[in-house]
């Protein structure tokens, strides 16, 4: 897309421009996009989740075990601090991925009251090709950019997002 082209943002800035001229409408040409754009994220994660027969919430325990490197295994806090769900919220997921045979909890040889929580083959094997979907997907919903205006991108989202991470 060429930088004189218009899109629906600039059709909606352009209204609220003409009927409250009161108003600095400028944060909708990032964030209205921002909006918009998460919303196409959305639905390309969802049909890669899908296609592999996952849910987001699913996806989302399931990577986080699996970016914990060999054996895949992390404690239910651990995966707590890594979803931001409550205790009781993980204990009924890990509870649905024990019983689809995704996961396995196994008794921490460090603290004799834990468990641990661990993928297990046909776990790592369904995360693994989920993955792949979504960043081929995620791929092409960034084809319009190269890769320099991807890192810059990348570096101004950053700096929106790190008061938001602390």
């Amino acid at each position: 897309m060429t930088q004189d082209a218009r899109d629906e943002v600039d059709r909606l800035v352009a209204a609220w421009r003409a009927e409250r001229p009161d108003l600095d409408v400028e944060p909708l040409q990032v964030l209205s996009r921002v909006s918009r754009l998460a919303k196409h994220l959305d639905r390309a994660r969802r049909a890669a989740f899908a296609e592999h027969d996952l849910e987001p919430w699913e996806f989302d325990v399931l990577t986080a075990l699996r970016r914990a490197g060999k054996p895949y295994e992390l404690s239910p806090g651990a995966l707590l601090r890594a979803t931001l769900v409550t205790s009781g919220t993980m204990t009924n997921r890990i509870d649905r991925l024990a019983q689809a045979g995704l996961v396995v909890r196994r008794p921490d040889p460090e603290d004799r009251r834990g468990v641990l929580v661990t993928l297990t083959e046909t776990g790592l094997a369904r995360v693994d090709a989920a993955f792949a979907d979504l960043l081929r997907r995620e791929h092409d919903l960034l084809s319009g950019l190269g890769p320099a205006d991807q890192r810059t991108l990348a570096g101004l989202l950053r700096t929106l997002l790190t008061p938001f991470d602390s």
